[in-house]
């Protein structure tokens, strides 16, 4: 059981990946992350010395702070938030704790570099509807909650990618390399790459390669994402009006995935003239 003011890796990880999961701060040393420079999913570094410095950023959201052992950094920089008036736990054990359970883990060469504000900027083609929804899901959920999308024409991707600092994803191109690989589709490759291969995930990626590549017998859920794809395509004229009510789209499939495989529904219990 947690200690108060605490939260374990397991109950922690039930909410990686779901809209109500806590901002999440790594505070290691620079020491500490060198010696493993990886991220639990979704989580963003800030030094633990200047929290007085950036707590006002986090105002009216919950978190859950981060170090390597679970002990004296993350809990002052948890007590500082909340003296700030920001609910905030520290992760019970740290990255230790983590890493001994086994949980994933996003490696930090693979994040592409962020802004000032510590974003990171991706663009693809305009007109959405699967690999280009899917992708920004798994970012947004697991790499990056603050992420930017750039929805631009298809002959404008790479020369706005060049000007804007952007990562170009889901386009063919010489140094594009978040793209199809072979049978592999976009949301495949960034699930492998960002160390991301957990069997939910791996379930929604056959599901998303399926509805992608028009190999609907791969899943038989795939032609329903097909389906509420091409119908929220044609709902929304606004490209991010669309990646937004995607994002609910993807969490009802990565929820289903994870915890209702084995569900049945079989009303009317009995047949009509049984």
């Amino acid at each position: 059981m947690s200690s108060f003011n605490t939260i374990s890796a397991e109950k922690l990880a039930r909410l990686i990946g779901t809209p109500k999961c806590p901002i999440l701060i790594d505070v290691r040393t620079d020491e500490d992350f060198d010696s493993d420079p990886r991220l639990i999913p979704g989580s963003m570094r800030r030094p633990f010395a200047t929290v007085p410095d950036w707590a006002h950023e986090f105002t009216g959201k919950s978190l859950v702070v981060i170090c390597q052992k679970g002990l004296k950094l993350s809990h002052g920089v948890a007590a500082w938030l909340r003296h700030a008036g920001i609910p905030a736990d520290s992760l019970e054990g740290g990255t230790l704790a983590w890493a001994q359970a086994d949980l994933p883990t996003v490696p930090i060469a693979r994040i592409p570099s962020r802004d000032e504000q510590g974003r990171t900027i991706w663009v693809t083609r305009s007109r959405p509807k699967i690999d280009r929804i899917a992708c920004p899901w798994l970012i947004r959920r697991f790499v990056d909650p603050n992420a930017v999308f750039l929805f631009v024409p298809t002959s404008e991707v790479q020369a706005v990618a060049e000007r804007f600092a952007a990562t170009p994803f889901d386009i063919e191109g010489d140094n594009v390399s978040w793209s199809h690989r072979g049978e592999l589709c976009t949301f495949d490759v960034m699930v492998e790459e960002f160390g991301l291969a957990t069997k939910p995930l791996k379930q929604l990626a056959a599901i998303v390669r399926g509805a992608d590549t028009a190999r609907l017998d791969l899943a038989p859920e795939a032609a329903g994402l097909l389906a509420a794809s091409l119908g929220l395509s044609r709902m929304y004229a606004d490209d991010l009006a669309q990646l937004e009510a995607g994002l609910l789209l993807y969490d009802a499939f990565y929820r289903w995935c994870r915890d209702a495989t084995d569900e049945t529904h079989n009303w009317p219990s009995k047949k009509p003239g049984a």
